[in-house]
């Protein structure tokens, strides 16, 4: 869903299972996104999608060489080429953390993909780099269960054209050479490059990013099983030249909120930044000096695997929905929402003996995505139009005979 600044319903869709849903830009122009299907064994089975800016689809885009779409990353790079995670189960010596010699696990696959043809461009599988000794996990009691040794979840590219992945189940950060697939360091975890300083060293974390600054952002779950007493996003400085790690900033919830799966960390373009608590139903905006300026909540049992703020402008293709309610004395109170439009400013109530001839007797301005508008009007039809800020007409409902709706 997208909600405005006043957390009031801007667009939603439902009977989906998706995650990772976000505004991205693809062949120039702003496009949402995300991943949708079903969930196995803590990763997707699906595929990943794209609609314009008036909520039509443009593309259904599916993994390369037979694997199937997982859930924790679809990004969209300047190029139109998409990076985009797989699970395959694959057979391993586990004996090096006291499982069997033939055992089952979870490999985790990282690919790059052209967008329009599909063709893979590149694809990384961890068991042909990182050993199941650095994994923080045991091997399952049942021998028949993989173990989710990895647990990829998120992909980056760094400056010089390589790639940052992030692994939940090493605790650790990867910089991979685009051309051999090769480790080039690895962030934290049992065989980290960098000497972690003070508050840098992470735990199951999720969403690493590099910044414009050289900065590495990193949503910090610390948890399942847990290792910190809260989570956090943190920023972390790496010296090149020391291979030393320095915490720059930590952001943390005044709830302590501990998130034992999912969240992300963005940095906005003024610098601020929003915190998605994943599995805690919180997102959070931040000053870059740590202030906290905007908090919300999802309801119930509600969570987000990752939270995002964008500028979005939504333009629906179908009209917006209406419905009456007839009263006494010619009072007629009007309910009106438009699924996915941003710049409707007031709603103008229309009423005539005939359908097409209706004219202005009344209007109010949007109130969050229902609005509702009381008229007085004796004539059987009625419409709604949506207008924006400079009055022009955006769109119209279909017009209600009150004798029968």
């Amino acid at each position: 869903m997208i909600v405005d600044d006043q957390g009031q319903l801007v667009w939603f869709s439902k009977n989906r299972y998706a995650t990772d849903f976000r505004v991205q830009t693809y062949q120039g122009k702003p496009v949402l996104t995300w991943w949708e299907g079903k969930v196995v064994a803590g990763h997707g089975v699906g595929e990943y999608v794209i609609f314009d800016s008036s909520y039509r689809k443009i593309d259904r885009v599916r993994a390369g060489n037979g694997y199937q779409g997982d859930l924790h990353e679809f990004y969209i790079t300047p190029e139109d080429t998409a990076l985009l995670t797989a699970y395959v189960p694959t057979q391993t010596d586990l004996s090096p953390i006291s499982g069997p010699e033939d055992g089952a696990v979870w490999e985790g696959i990282a690919q790059e993909l052209d967008i329009e043809t599909g063709e893979v461009l590149f694809e990384w599988r961890s068991l042909d780099h990182v050993g199941v000794e650095e994994t923080y996990r045991a091997p399952p009691q049942n021998p028949g269960t993989p173990l989710d040794y990895f647990h990829i979840n998120s992909i980056d590219i760094d400056f010089d054209g390589n790639f940052l992945i992030s692994a939940k189940g090493t605790s650790a950060v990867y910089k991979v050479e685009r051309e051999s697939g090769k480790i080039l360091w690895r962030l934290g975890g049992k065989k980290s490059d960098f000497q972690m300083g003070p508050g840098t060293r992470f735990a199951y974390q999720h969403d690493a990013r590099r910044q414009r600054d050289g900065t590495i952002t990193i949503f910090d779950n610390g948890a399942s099983p847990k290792v910190h007493e809260q989570s956090r996003g943190i920023v972390v400085e790496l010296d090149m030249d020391e291979m030393s790690a320095t915490l720059v900033r930590e952001f943390t919830h005044p709830s302590k909120l501990l998130s034992t799966s999912q969240g992300n960390v963005q940095v906005l373009p003024n610098t601020n930044l929003l915190v998605g608590w994943g599995s805690a139903p919180f997102f959070s905006e931040y000053s870059n000096e740590g202030e906290l300026l905007f908090d919300a909540q999802l309801l119930g049992d509600g969570q987000s695997y990752r939270a995002f703020r964008f500028p979005w402008s939504g333009h629906p293709s179908d009209n917006p929905a209406v419905a009456v309610e007839q009263g006494p004395d010619d009072k007629v109170t009007i309910y009106v929402s438009w699924n996915g439009a941003t710049e409707v400013e007031s709603w103008q109530v229309l009423a005539g003996s005939t359908p097409n001839q209706l004219k202005p007797v009344g209007s109010a301005p949007r109130r969050g995505f229902e609005t509702t508008v009381t008229v007085r009007t004796a004539e059987p039809y009625v419409a709604v139009q949506a207008k924006n800020a400079s009055g022009r007409v955006l769109g119209s409902t279909r017009r209600l005979s009150r004798k029968t709706e």
